[in-house]
């Protein structure tokens, strides 16, 4: 009998739906993620290399990883439905498919075939049955610690990118991007199919008859709002905090390379940028446990912003690597605390809209950011001022969320 079964079988009359059989479907999201988001590794790593052999412009590979995370934020919209609808393990094990088919499709031919596999098969049928669907199926596994689970689950990209990173600076020089992606879409569906297929079971989390569990209530106010206004200022805080987000990410290996420190530095500097963030997140999931989803959020962004000001004044190889190290213990709980501040604010029989509305915002950032950060090295040829940008759209961000955890002190929902 699978675990999720089994744990489902034996959540009732307990005082709490968590169990141990809670971990490892959240452990096995994990899996399924870290490998799942490899995808978009690959153009980040692969950037220059791309963008030699596909006209000379950085903004095309970083387009690719863009198309990626914006269409994977888009689908989530309607595969968060499917999900609730037809199970998450048939999104899931669709969204494996769909991203090696991307994969062979984007290796396949010059810039429109890469944006296609990225954009539509790797991000839109992709990822989209994956990242939101996995988020909303987690959360519904726990009650108590909730924050903590969605952090470990939130750490699927950045550990993905922690170990593939390596792997391709080692593996792209000898065999290239093209190959390399035609190998990658293999290990997803070794990987990912059996997981899901073995793993994924219904969640514990019941829905009444009313349509909604305990928690908020249909139709009332969320902060002293309305709830679409309420969601719409955390939409709008998600695309503001993952615009300068995405930039390190995105573009770090890249950059070392131009102030001469060897891409394979560059690609360690993301994997410790990634490490941190995979370690620090568990730190910001118990912190969101107790002090809640917005506060975190807060938390989370001042982080952010600090490193980002260290990019934008640092270019030697060791302060580098200790503002990699400072970027990924800041901003690697953001994501996650969105989620949680969903499911503390509205209706849980609601979250399979809301979740991925959210994620759509936070993944447009994501987005924004890796193409805006190419678009203005085209233009003016060094990084500093994508830098500066990012530092504007993370302050925006401060504004925003500042606002919102200001009215959840103060306002009678």
């Amino acid at each position: 009998m699978a675990i999720s079964s089994f744990a489902a079988r034996h959540w009732v009359g307990r005082e709490t739906i968590e169990t141990r059989g809670s971990w490892v479907v959240c452990l096995t999201a994990l899996a399924i993620a870290a490998v799942s988001f490899g995808t978009p590794a690959i153009p980040v790593v692969a950037l220059k290399s791309m963008a030699a052999e596909l006209g000379g412009e950085r903004s095309v590979p970083a387009l690719a990883y863009s198309f990626a995370w914006l269409g994977a934020s888009i689908g989530g919209l309607a595969m968060g439905r499917l999900a609730d609808r037809f199970g998450i393990r048939w999104t899931v094990m669709g969204g494996a498919v769909m991203i090696a088919l991307g994969l062979v499709i984007a290796q396949s031919g010059g810039r429109f075939r890469l944006l296609i596999g990225y954009g539509v098969f790797v991000g839109l049928l992709g990822n989209a049955g994956i990242n939101a669907p996995l988020y909303i199926y987690v959360a519904r596994w726990f009650d108590r610690r909730r924050g903590t689970a969605l952090a470990l689950l939130g750490s699927g990209a950045s550990v993905s990118a922690a170990i593939w990173a390596p792997v391709f600076a080692a593996v792209i020089p000898h065999i290239g991007w093209r190959s390399t992606m035609l190998v990658f879409a293999a290990i997803e569906l070794a990987v990912i199919l059996p997981a899901a297929a073995m793993t994924l079971g219904p969640a514990p989390e019941v829905i009444g008859g009313d349509g909604a569990a305990a928690g908020p209530r249909i139709g009332a106010p969320v902060l002293g709002l309305r709830p679409g206004v309420a969601l719409a200022a955390l939409c709008c805080a998600g695309f503001l905090c993952c615009v300068p987000m995405a930039m390190p990410q995105s573009h770090l290996v890249a950059f070392c390379s131009d102030v001469g420190i060897p891409a394979s530095q560059g690609a360690a500097m993301l994997s410790v940028l990634l490490g941190c963030a995979f370690v620090s997140r568990q730190f910001w999931g118990v912190v969101a446990d107790r002090i809640g989803g917005l506060r975190t959020i807060l938390a989370g962004s001042v982080c952010q912003i600090t490193a980002m000001i260290g990019f934008y004044l640092t270019q030697n190889e060791a302060g580098l690597f200790a503002v990699s190290a400072a970027f990924g213990l800041g901003f690697s709980g953001i994501i996650p605390a969105y989620v949680l501040a969903v499911r503390e604010l509205f209706p849980a029989a609601e979250a399979s809209w809301r979740v991925p509305a959210v994620l759509l915002f936070s993944g447009s950032g994501m987005a924004f950011g890796g193409w805006l950060a190419g678009a203005i090295y085209d233009t003016v040829g060094f990084y500093a001022a994508a830098f500066a940008a990012g530092i504007a759209f993370n302050a925006a961000h401060l504004v925003v969320i500042g606002s919102l955890v200001w009215r959840r002190r103060y306002a009678k929902d």
